[in-house]
């Protein structure tokens, strides 16, 4: 149970965290390329600046998360979660994010070129 923890620049590269709790985990600038975040909770997560290209979120709970700069390049996240998330700033390009939950009237989505946005909740509630 890493709820909370303090993880500021981490190095994380290629990390086995499935189902994890980081819930209010503050992940500021860390390195998590290629981790496996399958089903994990990042729910209220700190991950500005965070280096998440490669990783694979499929299902994770980002909702309410701190996005702002980080980088999603290539990353999987085919049902995760990030209503409400803010995603400021942050690389999507290549990225999966089949059947994600994009929702929340105040989301911002930046360099989106490339991104799998099929079936995916979209900020004004429509499914793409």
């Amino acid at each position: 149970n890493l709820a909370g923890a303090k993880l500021i620049d981490a190095k994380l590269i290629g990390a086995d965290l499935r189902h994890a709790n980081l819930a209010r985990a503050n992940l500021t600038g860390a390195n998590l390329t290629g981790a496996n975040l399958t089903g994990a909770d990042l729910g209220h997560a700190n991950l500005a600046g965070a280096n998440l290209a490669g990783a694979d979120l499929n299902g994770a709970n980002l909702r309410s998360a701190n996005l702002t700069g980080a980088d999603l390049a290539m990353a999987n996240l085919t049902g995760a979660d990030l209503a409400m998330a803010d995603l400021r700033s942050a690389n999507l390009t290549d990225a999966n994010l089949f059947g994600a939950n994009l929702s929340a009237p105040h989301i911002f989505l930046y360099m989106v070129d490339g991104a799998n946005l099929s079936g995916a909740t979209m900020p004004d509630g429509t499914i793409h």
